[in-house]
């Protein structure tokens, strides 16, 4: 029996990537739509080429943001997930409290942490810790509620402490749903260091995304979207690589495997 060849699976995206550009760069091409609507990846890339040390530079300053808000986010919200998974009573008193707090756009909050905390990176940094904040703490409750009782009834027959109950079951039970919200959380970090640096800046991809607006520099804005989304997957794919060496005995690595990814 002949064994059907196939494209590695880590290349499937790289694939659809390479054919999404090329017919960008076709179509924009072939129908002859000027730089000022829609320029081409090729005009994109020169730009990046061209402008490469001031891309660094205010890519360096919201990344600075981006990963401090994203750090906070998630030394706050697992351990306040654990404590409201074991503390029923506080869960009911707080958990309404954090749903109805997310229901403020965090566009309206930036100008007044900008008035509390001034035009430097805290603000930048709040922001980012806010819209990180919620998935992390949603995921890591479910996750940590979701160890069997059963399972916990008969370690504490056999006289385990809650403490052990928690290392040895809630923790392994709860890490696929934190390694989910942290995934999610990891794309909402820059689009909430984005809107800080929006409302207040004089640095950052933001700010550079201002300005080339301003100037109606279209090429210079999709360049800098271009680094934007690069800056999304390079984080995603870090807390992806973490997530596999963490639980290489989860159900879904299992099946990454299986397909031979």
């Amino acid at each position: 029996m002949k064994t059907r060849w196939r494209i590695p699976g880590s290349l499937d995206g790289l694939l659809v990537g390479a054919i999404i550009v090329v017919l960008w760069e076709v179509g924009v091409r072939v129908g002859n739509v000027p730089n000022y609507l829609l320029p081409p990846p090729s005009a994109i890339a020169q730009r990046m080429v061209q402008d490469i040390g001031s891309i660094l530079y205010h890519t360096a300053a919201t990344t600075l943001e981006v990963m401090i808000g994203f750090a906070l986010a998630i030394i706050v919200s697992i351990p306040l997930a654990a404590a409201l998974a074991q503390m029923r009573t506080v869960e009911r008193m707080l958990y309404p409290v954090l749903v109805a707090s997310q229901t403020i756009p965090k566009v309206a909050i930036a100008p007044l942490l900008v008035v509390w905390f001034g035009f430097g990176l805290a603000p930048k940094v709040l922001i980012a810790f806010l819209i990180c904040f919620f998935p992390i703490v949603v995921d890591s409750l479910i996750g940590f509620r979701s160890a069997p009782k059963e399972v916990s009834w008969l370690a504490r027959s056999m006289g385990t402490t809650r403490w052990q109950n928690f290392i040895n079951f809630q923790i392994p039970a709860a890490l696929p749903h934190i390694f989910a919200g942290v995934k999610v959380a990891s794309t909402l970090a820059i689009v909430g260091a984005i809107v800080g640096e929006f409302v207040a800046a004089d640095r950052g991809l933001g700010y550079q995304l201002i300005v080339a607006n301003g100037a109606l520099d279209v090429t210079l804005s999709f360049t800098v979207l271009v680094v934007l989304s690069l800056l999304g997957v390079l984080l995603y794919a870090l807390v992806d690589m973490v997530e596999r060496w963490a639980l290489p005995w989860h159900v879904s690595q299992r099946a990454i495997e299986g397909d031979g990814r």
